[in-house]
C-alpha cells in the first residue's frame, strides 16, 4: 500500500473520529470502514487481524450503547464548542497518554472550555458533571472505542 493510501486512510479515519463527536453522524461506521479499506488494499495476516479487532469491538460498542445514557446535548447546558473541545481533547490525550488520555483529555478540556465560560472552579465542575451525565458517558466510549480501532491501525502500519 503507497504512502498516499495510507495517508487517507487515517485522514478518513480522523474524518470519523471527529463525526463521533457530532450527533447523529456515523463516526464509527467511517473509522471502520477506513479499516475495511486498509484491509482489503493491505491483504496481511496483520491487517486482517485489525480488522477483525475493530469489528468485533465497535460491535460490542454498539451492543452496550442502550445501556448508556442518551445523549441529550442541549440538556447539559454547555454550549456545543465545549463539547467539540472535549471531543478533541480526548483524541489528544489518548495519543499523548495512550487509552487512559482519552477520558483524562475529555474531562479536562469540558473543565478548561466550562471554567473560563462560567468563571469559577464550582462552577466548572458542576458543568462537567451534567455534561456527563447528558451526553458524556455515550460520547466518551463511543469515542473510545473508535480511538483503540485507530490506534490498533496506526500500530499496524507502524510495526506490522
Amino acid at each position: 500500500m503507497s504512502v498516499w493510501q495510507l495517508v487517507a486512510v487515517g485522514l478518513v479515519m480522523l474524518l470519523g473520529l471527529l463525526g463521533v463527536l457530532v450527533p447523529g453522524a456515523p463516526g464509527q461506521a467511517i473509522v471502520w470502514a477506513a479499516v475495511l479499506w486498509w484491509a482489503l488494499t493491505d491483504m496481511t495476516p496483520v491487517a486482517w487481524g485489525v480488522l477483525i479487532g475493530a469489528t468485533a469491538l465497535l460491535l460490542l460498542n454498539q451492543a452496550l450503547k442502550p445501556l448508556l445514557p442518551p445523549r441529550r446535548p442541549r440538556e447539559s447546558g454547555a454550549p456545543r464548542r465545549t463539547l467539540t473541545l472535549g471531543g478533541i481533547g480526548a483524541i489528544v490525550g489518548f495519543f499523548a497518554l495512550p487509552v487512559v488520555g482519552a477520558v483524562v483529555g475529555y474531562v479536562g478540556a469540558v473543565y478548561a472550555a466550562e471554567r473560563l465560560r462560567l468563571g469559577s472552579h464550582a462552577a466548572g465542575w458542576t458543568s462537567v458533571r451534567s455534561v456527563m451525565r447528558t451526553t458524556g458517558y455515550s460520547v466518551l466510549v463511543e469515542l473510545l472505542a473508535c480511538l483503540l480501532v485507530t490506534g490498533a491501525w496506526l500500530g499496524a502500519v507502524l510495526w506490522g
